[in-house]
């Protein structure tokens, strides 16, 4: 992942010499949008879909107007449902393309793991749209086995139960059996088969049983500490045999019918799953060589997203297509198993990012903008100003490409002396102001020259960003995009609209959280990852919005009520041929009321309480009774109301 400074990227000079085509490169929205999202001739950005066999593009900015009119405001996260049923199809014949070109004997089948997002009307869709290729759901949990049980209608899908497992889990799983439903145990600790075996003693059911194996293989990106022999998951060979072993000596080895290898999350590096698969086939043959019939190679997840779309190995991104990825898995398998003259498995992979991933958006409005450009500067200074502030000034005037460097260097010695003078009450707070506007200026002219420069100086790198605008947006980090603060996460970020237009502005994106880590301040580009994003100025009494892409996987999931921040708005649109577009469901965000209860609060016991206080002051005559009330319809309405920053409505 290489980084690029906001001053390496260039502009055209002249405003109207601007256009869309710049947006597109500028944004990278043909690298990373992955042919799902575009920007229209007028400069709105547009979600693409197929529909019928056609290419159907919806411009977000008219979806926005819609949920305007059904006094839907900002932030909200948006669903696509076509494109979460484009990518359960797309994965499915992309399998089935590379089975029939290998002359594969198996089959494929896919399962969504529900802890990637677990909203209902996310796993809904899934279940729906994916009974067409028998799509099934991953549990991590009792609850998730739960989602699984209820919403899977197809008994051709597949359940698949990781994590640890109890009594209570493997009574369900079981029961699910006994219903017909081919329902996995994956073993992750030898501990959990005695359960299973008592369970399925005492029920009479015959359970379905794999076992997770440790992969040796370490894999590249963000996950890759828990890869190899540091996974926390997974039986060691010792551990393998021993559960053989057990189940020979209950005469139920014909159970174990699956392997599960998962190599880690969000792989980018293609080399990592083929090695992944080579060495999984190993195990999956070595359990057939110990009389396991076996019959399915469960590969877990690991098929990445192009969040960069560098197209790289680097961790936000990847090496690979989707084809390519199925083509090796199918391709590794096929060389591995037939010259054993083991029966090609059924494929099973667990794809939970690369599935729901580009389905949702984060859309926000930007409520504010601090710039830190200088105010305007006299002439010249006055003969009562400090020398020292004489001497800053002078700086001004001689700043060319070969003093910028010098002039920075005394700038910044000038007005640490003006602020020691401040600290020991010697100058006044005026002369602080401006020392401090003088060195903006200086800063900003020497920022201008580094454009036009091949070598930066190392301590002038960070210039740009320093003298950069904070764009302050209507929505909170922690609660809708808690990747970035907790892994580092790079989503592709950029303004809906105006991209007909040259963005003027160089900024980094805050939220309206009260905490210094709210913030978006790593943003893709062409060139890399940049620390600041190219922005529209505001314009007076018109909304400014922006889109946060690729966000449909563990985001809701993970989020907190950092600040009492609730759930934002949802709102699931399907596109139809014609561009026109159903709100098929709508969820009004989190109250304070809702968020208050999330933290054991009791709204009615604060209303009572904030009641009695009013009343007390209206004993008091500190108010009257009609500003008594007043005051509590207020509070009463505060309670109802959204978490976010609500615009006035006129």
């Amino acid at each position: 992942m290489s980084n690029t400074n906001s001053n390496n990227l260039t502009h055209p000079s002249n405003t109207n010499q601007w256009s869309v085509s710049d947006s597109k490169k500028l944004y990278a929205i043909n690298e990373w949008g992955a042919g799902y999202f575009d920007i229209s001739s007028s400069g709105e950005v547009q979600v693409c879909v197929n529909t019928t066999g056609q290419k159907t593009a919806v411009s977000l900015l008219e979806i926005v107007a819609g949920m305007r009119e059904r006094g839907l405001e900002m932030p909200t996260v948006l669903r696509i449902e076509n494109l979460l049923d484009q990518r359960i199809k797309e994965l499915n014949e992309a399998f089935i393309r590379a089975i029939a070109q290998n002359n594969y004997q198996g089959k494929y089948r896919g399962v969504f793991p529900i802890k990637v997002n677990q909203q209902c009307h996310v796993i809904e869709e899934i279940a729906a749209f994916g009974s067409s290729f028998n799509h099934g759901l991953e549990a991590g949990s009792k609850a998730e086995l739960i989602i699984a049980l209820s919403q899977l209608k197809d008994h051709n899908s597949l359940i698949i139960c990781n994590g640890y497992k109890d009594t209570e889990f493997v009574d369900l799983g079981l029961y699910a059996i006994q219903l017909g439903i081919q329902c996995f145990f994956v073993l992750e600790t030898p501990a959990e088969l005695p359960i299973i075996l008592e369970r399925s003693k005492a029920l009479g059911i015959k359970p379905l049983i794999g076992t997770r194996i440790k992969s040796s293989v370490i894999v590249d990106g963000h996950w890759n500490a828990d890869s190899g022999d540091r996974s926390i998951f997974g039986l060691s060979t010792t551990s393998l045999l021993e559960v053989v072993a057990q189940l020979k000596s209950a005469n139920m080895l014909d159970c174990l019918q699956l392997l599960h290898c998962h190599l880690g999350s969000q792989i980018p590096n293609i080399r990592n799953i083929r090695t992944g698969v080579q060495e999984a086939c190993r195990f999956y043959s070595g359990l057939i060589s110990e009389g396991a019939p076996m019959g399915y190679l469960d590969l877990g997840g690991g098929l990445a997203v192009d969040y960069e779309g560098a197209r790289t190995n680097s961790t936000h991104s990847m090496n690979y297509q989707l084809d390519e990825y199925c083509v090796n898995i199918v391709e590794t398998i096929t060389e591995s198993l037939t010259p054993l003259n083991i029966a090609h498995p059924t494929i099973i992979t667990e794809s939970g990012r690369a599935t729901v991933a580009y389905s949702s958006l984060l859309l926000f409005n930007v409520l504010d903008v601090r710039n830190h450009d200088p105010q305007p500067l006299p002439a010249a200074l006055g003969s009562d100003d400090h020398e020292t502030l004489h001497n800053l000034f002078a700086v001004l005037a001689v700043i060319n490409h070969q003093t910028f460097q010098e002039c920075y260097n005394d700038a910044l010695y000038y007005r640490d002396e003006i602020r020691e003078l401040f600290r020991r009450g010697q100058v006044g707070l005026r002369d602080r102001a401006m020392a401090d506007n003088i060195t903006l200026a200086v800063l900003e002219k020497i920022a201008k020259i580094l454009k036009s420069i091949d070598r930066v100086p190392p301590e002038l790198e960070n210039l740009p960003e320093l003298l950069c605008d904070i764009y302050y947006g209507n929505f909170s980090l922690f609660q809708s995009l808690p990747d970035i603060w907790a892994i580092d996460q790079v989503f592709p970020v950029m303004p809906i609209h105006r991209l007909n237009e040259q963005p003027t502005r160089e900024a980094i994106i805050a939220d309206i959280t009260c905490d210094c880590d709210g913030k978006i301040d790593k943003f893709i580009s062409p060139q890399g990852i940049r620390n600041t994003l190219p922005l529209h100025p505001l314009k007076e009494n018109q909304e400014y919005y922006i889109g946060v892409f690729l966000v449909g996987a563990y985001q809701e999931t993970l989020g907190d009520l950092h600040n009492l921040f609730g759930d934002t708005n949802v709102v699931s649109v399907k596109i139809n041929p014609d561009a026109s577009f159903d709100f098929v469901r709508e969820f009004q965000g989190d109250s304070i009321s809702d968020v208050l209860s999330y933290v054991e609060y009791e709204p009615k016991q604060m209303l009572e309480q904030f009641r009695r206080k009013a009343e007390q002051a209206v004993r008091d005559k500190k108010i009257s009774a009609a500003q008594r009330q007043r005051m509590l319809l207020a509070f009463k309405d505060s309670l109802q109301g959204y978490t976010y920053f609500e615009r006035e409505q006129h």
